[in-house]
């Protein structure tokens, strides 16, 4: 299982940071993603995939004033 944004998540077999941020519905332009620590570019995100012992956590931007 990888841990996403604090919660155990039992992830399939090959799946990228794309993918899983594609069935989650987020939205690409809003969010940063911490992978094992370190900031994932976004044109990594494709790439990168998903192992069991990952953590990862994918913030939101909000806007505010």
């Amino acid at each position: 299982m990888a841990r996403i944004n604090g919660k155990n998540i039992e992830i399939s077999q090959n799946i990228t940071v794309l993918q899983y941020i594609e069935q989650q519905e987020l939205n690409l332009s809003v969010i940063a993603v911490e992978y094992n620590g370190n900031i994932l570019p976004k044109s990594q995100y494709g790439e990168k995939v998903i192992k069991s012992c990952d953590v990862i956590e994918i913030v939101n931007f909000v806007g505010g004033g």
